[in-house]
């Protein structure tokens, strides 16, 4: 195999996210969705003309100890398949609670590996977020004062990133600052040796511009495990010869019908259904109460796509403001709200592939996860950017078609992200 950079990414659209970067600076990308069955040859792996391969596992959420066990099964499987250097994903906005996960995975990560030291940044300049002095920003405001405090799941009220991830870890967590990391590799590699030798076993490190994000990944060429959210990926790539290539990007012709279906409760979320729901194009709104209630909720959207998938794209959404979801939580429980709505939601996507969907935009972390397994999808091999962190995919499926599909984090994408990215793919404005 000609595996170089082995990944492990915390949810479905973050490694997508992750592998649209490596693909944009040259290398090409295969993204697996969990780890393959116990017993598969990595070398007889779809994967295997791939030079990186990024594993997706459902963990962000999840409880620590299950989301260290499956990080580990991922890590073994991608050594075996001769990954040089591993590279743990979580969300440019470091989602997590005071319980984990992203402490203890990378931990356990560094023991698996025998390693003392690894970096952690979560930056991501192109979507809006940059470290400084160790805070998180999401755009020109502290993590801890946008949407992400409101979050269902993992709510974000502490934008001290070296105080987050010392809460989740028995290292001590270090910062190597945004006047280091100007100064660039050498200055950070001597950095890194002075925290080293302090003890400090993970440094969160500063970086408000691509190019802070280029020099880091120089600097960290000899680490055994680098852990980011995906920004970090475009200053990988360089230190195994690789460069900007369109080549890597190519995927099959497109056809068939479109639908979106999006079930994150993000602001950028809910301002792209808004934009879609002000074009006029069909759209179906999935009530949680309703599935609590027992109504074939799934039954009724797949009745309405029916009605006009072949005039365009259909959307079947479940977005919320903050209040609404809050108000739903109370009534059904945060955790029976999610999955009751993530669970319709991958019958639809289900339904929508019989009906001849071919071309299917998904939108929220958890709600791709449940898509994704539900279909059965078992690799997708990384197209071309539609926006920053979100490409087109492609995954066989089973009687020889191809399904183009996309997993957009929540939090990414501009307004009219639904509609572009079918313009993006096919060439046609619909």
């Amino acid at each position: 195999m000609s595996v170089r950079l082995g990944c492990i990414a915390d949810d479905f659209t973050g490694a997508t996210d992750l592998a649209n970067n490596l693909v944009r600076a040259g290398m090409r990308v295969v993204q697996l969705i969990d780890v393959p069955a116990e017993g598969t040859d990595p070398t007889a792996d779809p994967a295997a003309d791939a030079d990186a391969v990024v594993i997706a596992l459902k963990s962000r959420t999840v409880p620590a100890a299950q989301a260290v066990e499956a990080s580990l099964r991922a890590l073994e499987w991608l050594r075996a398949a001769g990954a040089e250097q591993i590279y743990f994903k979580y969300c440019s906005t470091f989602d997590s609670t005071p319980a984990g996960n992203i402490g203890q995975v990378t931990e356990a990560l560094m023991d698996a590996l025998g390693t003392d030291f690894t970096v952690a940044t979560p930056a991501f300049p192109d979507n809006g977020r940059t470290v400084f002095k160790g805070h998180l920003f999401v755009g020109d405001v502290l993590l801890s004062e946008s949407g992400m405090r409101h979050h269902p799941l993992t709510p974000m009220t502490d934008s001290n990133l070296v105080s987050v991830l010392d809460a989740q870890t028995t290292r001590p967590t270090g910062l190597i600052d945004h006047e280091v990391v100007a100064q660039g590799a050498d200055a950070v590699r001597a950095r890194i040796a002075q925290l080293r030798a302090q003890g400090v076993g993970a440094a969160i490190v500063d970086a408000v511009s691509n190019d802070d994000l280029v020099r880091l990944g120089a600097a960290v060429k000899e680490l055994a495990l680098v852990t980011a959210g995906s920004g970090l990926a475009i200053g990988l790539p360089a230190n195994w010869g690789f460069e900007p290539s369109s080549a890597a990007a190519q995927l099959p012709p497109a056809c068939g019908r479109q639908a979106v279906v999006a079930g994150s409760v993000s602001a950028a979320t809910n301002g792209q259904v808004r934009e879609f729901l002000g074009t006029g194009r069909p759209a179906f709104s999935v009530d949680p109460l309703r599935i609590a209630a027992g109504e074939d909720v799934a039954a009724q959207a797949l009745a309405f796509a029916d009605k006009h998938l072949a005039d365009g794209p259909v959307l079947v959404y479940s977005t919320e403001s903050p209040d609404a979801v809050r108000s739903v939580q109370g009534q059904l429980g945060a955790a029976e709200a999610g999955e009751l709505v993530e669970q319709t939601l991958a019958r639809v996507a289900q339904g929508l592939i019989q009906r001849g969907v071919r071309q299917l935009v998904v939108a929220g972390g958890e709600t791709s996860g449940a898509v994704v397994q539900a279909l059965g999808l078992t690799g997708l091999r990384i197209g071309g950017q539609i926006d920053p962190g979100v490409p087109w995919c492609a995954a066989p499926l089973p009687g020889g078609d191809t399904l183009h599909i996309t997993l957009k984090s929540g939090n990414f994408g501009g307004p009219d992200f639904f509609t572009a990215a079918f313009t993006l793919l096919t060439g046609e404005s619909k």
